[in-house]
């Protein structure tokens, strides 16, 4: 069994899709962070494990889904139907042969909108800068040990989640690797690049854990 972590705020419509793709062995854990749009009684019809998140952002909510696994092996993914459930062993299967520590799924197709994809290369440059790990996404569908998650202690509870737990791997020496997956129009509006305010915070959420990976090699440095 591999746990997988879907942080939810208002995805009632792709819910029951991205639940009922899910593959066998793999138990979807929901963590709904204060939709108001039923999406946690959703969940609960669809099958799901339901964890509520009370305090907002995306890390916050990963966080949440990560304590409350029970695996080895642990997933996360959006859960806005904008990828296939279906690909979790891609990313899963290296991690639990042994193969790498970190799997990262390299979005692929036309779906994202053009400003994420110039800044998604900008933040994958610099982890190659910062780390030596070669990734071309920091993509939302990964996988991982549970307690070398844990180890990291990733300490962003908003849109740094993702950028900072690639560059605390790649910092520890984490064999970090990707695989393939298709990138599809997500359901709805994204919270993040479908508004001005969600593009603003997602920019300077991951533009700390830049300025603070970057001073710590300076530190180290000297």
């Amino acid at each position: 069994m591999i746990d997988v972590v879907l942080p939810v705020l208002d995805e009632a419509g792709a819910i029951p899709w991205v639940l009922g793709r899910m593959p066998a062995g793999y138990r979807p854990i929901v963590v709904d962070n204060g939709s108001a749009d039923g999406s946690a009684a959703v969940a609960v019809a669809c099958g799901g494990t339901v964890v509520f998140e009370p305090r907002r952002g995306f890390g916050a909510a990963c966080f949440a889904g990560l304590t409350a696994a029970s695996t080895d092996v642990v997933c996360f993914m959006d859960c806005d139907a904008s990828l296939d459930p279906r690909d979790l062993p891609l990313v899963a299967d290296p991690v639990a042969a042994g193969e790498a520590d970190l799997v990262l799924g390299a979005r692929r197709g036309g779906a994202m909108p053009p400003h994420a994809r110039v800044a998604n290369r900008y933040l994958a440059r610099r982890v190659v800068a910062y780390t030596g790990a070669r990734v071309s996404d920091i993509g939302p569908m990964r996988a991982a040990r549970r307690t070398d998650l844990l180890g990291l202690g990733l300490t962003d509870r908003r849109s740094g989640w993702p950028l900072e737990m690639v560059l605390r791997a790649g910092r520890a020496g984490w064999r970090i690797t990707e695989r393939a997956v298709p990138y599809h129009q997500r359901a709805g509006r994204s919270k993040v690049t479908g508004t001005v305010g969600g593009t603003v915070r997602a920019t300077l959420d991951m533009r700390r854990q830049l300025v603070e990976t970057r001073r710590l090699i300076r530190a180290e440095e000297k």
